[in-house]
């Protein structure tokens, strides 16, 4: 030590991906927030088949290189799967190719499955959906008010 600072070596870089620089597949699964109900289920994710641990936000994948085929959806009640989307990746060694699956606004639709930033899927269906509760909401209160004058 000379002076009265004491030098110490850099942080080491955070972890991007796998570690030592493994071949992945990380997905960042997200939902609209409004759609409350998916805190409580975790999507599925299924690659080249077989059912990968996964949850809201992002998984990483370990893979090796070359083509591999990802099915993702949400389980529900009705229908039972809401929200599927597939896509065939392709994996150079070492390389971690970064996906995003957004759950659709309303459940007959389908997911969104790509590079960042997605869309979600079915926000047209939904707004029509509130726009005619509101509609109903409105003619139910005007006509009861109409008929106690």
């Amino acid at each position: 030590m000379t002076g009265p600072y004491q030098q110490y070596p850099p942080p080491p870089p955070p972890p991007s991906g796998p570690p030592g620089g493994a071949t992945a597949i990380a997905v960042t699964a997200k939902f609209f927030p409004l759609a409350w109900f998916f805190f409580f289920i975790k999507p599925k994710i299924f690659l080249n088949g077989q059912q990968v641990a996964a949850t809201w936000g992002r998984t990483v994948i370990p893979v090796s290189p070359g083509q591999h085929q990802l099915n993702i959806h949400v389980p529900y009640f009705l229908p039972s799967e809401v929200g599927p989307a597939a896509m065939t990746v392709a994996v150079a060694p070492g390389q971690t190719v970064e996906l995003e699956y957004r759950a659709p606004m309303w459940a007959f639709s389908p997911g969104s499955l790509g590079a960042p930033p997605q869309q979600y899927n079915g926000m047209l269906p939904t707004i029509a959906v509130f726009l005619a509760a509101f509609g109903v909401l409105c003619v139910c209160c005007g006509a009861s008010l109409i008929s106690s004058v």
